[in-house]
């Protein structure tokens, strides 16, 4: 059966069966569907790679491949792209969020499977970025190619394309209403019952996929041992002004490194200077290598131990002020293991970094508190300022609470998660108003916001604006030329071009209406 014939069919069977809204509900669980197998081919992709990995370079000087591994992931996910896909592979997000605004809700198809290689070469390997923005890619393309072969309107596409991010987000991180939340809050911009009801649909069948072939256990393992007290609310409120100018760092860091990296034309000039410089960090900084999700656990369990295991600073802990410096320096330089990850030539997403920055941020301050004198639960300030950084990098208070609460089951924690998601964002707004995913889209007047009128004013396209189809008029010509110039035109204005194509004015049919017909004037 041919493509066509195929489709066919299937709109045959729509317009009999499923008028409405019906078939795009049943569109929604198959966009669900799909991009909830590709959470789960990344997750395991990655997980093959590392065990791998791991397997393969055990024995006495192991700690020390690692300066290596991450170059030679960047370096195959180059030479992937370039000689093998031989298209760019976006970073997920501002890719969808480009489609949506300024492509028609185009992702090129190949985004169904490069996103999910070149993801898993990077972070396999151990890249230090996370897998959320492939994974948002992958189904967007999956969403988009669907809509475009099926000749939906732009309207559904983007639906589709909003429903893949949601079931993204709800698949990777088996959360299913932070998906929800964030296509809303990030991807979409009709907040109707219409949308609502289909990113329902496909956010639950993503998560159900995902349950189904990687087991119900939540991503980070948190336990409440101490409840939140309302004498301690003034200090979740400070972890959230400090998330929130942590990510005033965090988006002027990668904004400025990029930057630099995008000056260099050589993409192998990227590749050596990124791969060695994240090489290097985390030579140094072991904790920083791949997405960091066991360092976070142990920190949601209120341990820092770990941070200075196989490291050169194995006894930093033993002092208290050293142990700060030493956590600081990790916080500042996820920043620019990320980045440079990116810049190098790696695919990736920054929830993880993000989360992992916050937890160590709540953790630390959590210390701090704790050795002024003050009884506070460093786990549960390292819970919080994972929401914090969330709410201020990626500019969404509302995913930060219900994806810290859903991931880790802490829900008796809902009002502290406001609390410093709501600062975090608005101590990060008042000094950079983009976030890192939409800052280059802004800078290009590319960016669709929630703000209707203007978004119908940026999806407008002066090229096709323009009204071309004009006869015109040279200043001396007479008014027998311009009769001729009537009879061979469809419009009733005239403009009056010079010998260089300047306009010097225009000529409406009505001023000339009353003598155009008088021949002994027209010489």
């Amino acid at each position: 059966m041919s493509e066509n014939t195929f489709i066919q069919r299937v709109n045959g069977f729509r317009v009999r069966y499923l008028s409405g809204h019906r078939f795009l509900y049943v569109l929604a669980a198959v966009v669900g569907l799909g991009v909830g197998l590709a959470a789960v081919i990344i997750k395991n992709l990655v997980h093959f790679i590392h065990e791998a990995l791991q397997n393969g370079f055990r024995g006495e000087y192991s700690q020390y491949y690692i300066i290596i591994l991450p170059f030679v992931g960047i370096t195959l996910t180059v030479l992937f792209i370039k000689y093998i896909n031989k298209r760019p592979v976006g970073h997920g997000i501002p890719g969808v969020l480009f489609s949506i605004s300024k492509n028609n809700g185009i992702i090129r198809s190949h985004n169904l499977y490069s996103s999910i290689i070149t993801s898993a070469l990077t972070v396999g390997f151990g890249g230090s970025v996370g897998l959320e923005g492939p994974t948002v890619a992958t189904g967007g393309a999956v969403g988009s190619n669907i809509g475009r072969a099926l000749k939906l309107n732009y309207k559904e596409i983007t639906l589709l394309i909003s429903c893949a991010s949601a079931g993204a987000l709800s698949a990777i991180f088996k959360a299913p209403i932070a998906g929800i939340v964030f296509a809303l809050e990030v991807i979409m911009l009709d907040l109707t019952m219409w949308a609502v009801i289909p990113l329902l649909i496909a956010s639950a069948t993503a998560a159900v996929t995902s349950y189904l072939f990687l087991g119900q256990n939540v991503l980070y393992s948190f336990q409440l041992t101490e409840p939140f007290k309302m004498n301690e609310i003034h200090y979740y409120l400070i972890l959230g002004i400090i998330a929130g100018l942590l990510s005033v760092y965090f988006t002027k860091s990668y904004i400025r490194i990029s930057a630099f990296f995008e000056k260099m034309k050589s993409p192998w000039k990227r590749l050596l200077l990124g791969g060695g410089i994240l090489g290097v960090i985390i030579l140094i900084f072991p904790p920083l290598y791949g997405e960091g999700y066991e360092v976070v656990n142990q920190e949601l369990r209120g341990e820092f131990f770990h941070l200075f295991e196989n490291c050169f600073f194995e006894g930093w802990h033993q002092s208290f002020a050293l142990l700060v410096v030493y956590m600081l320096l990790i916080i500042g330089l996820k920043v620019v293991a990320t980045t440079v990850t990116f810049s190098a030539g790696g695919i990736g997403g920054i929830f993880a970094p993000t989360l992992f920055i916050g937890a160590n941020t709540g953790l630390l301050f959590g210390l701090v508190l704790n050795q002024m004198g003050i009884d506070v639960s460093v786990s549960n300030m390292a819970l919080v300022g994972m929401a914090g950084m969330i709410a201020g990098v990626v500019h969404a208070p509302l995913t930060a609470i219900f994806l810290i609460a859903e991931i880790t089951g802490g829900y008796e924690l809902f009002l502290p998660l406001m609390l410093a998601a709501t600062i975090a964002y608005g101590t990060t707004r008042y000094f950079v108003k983009n976030s890192v995913y939409t800052v280059q889209l802004a800078k290009r007047g590319e960016l669709m916001t929630h703000h209707k009128d203007r978004n119908i004013l940026l999806m407008m396209k002066v090229s096709e604006l323009i009204e071309t189809n004009f006869k015109t008029v040279h200043p001396d010509q007479t008014l027998r030329d311009l009769v001729h110039v009537i009879t061979t035109s469809s419009r009733n204005i005239y403009p009056v071009v010079d010998e260089q194509n300047y306009l010097k004015g225009i000529v409406k049919l009505d001023d000339i209406r009353h003598i155009m017909f008088h021949q002994e004037m027209y010489d």
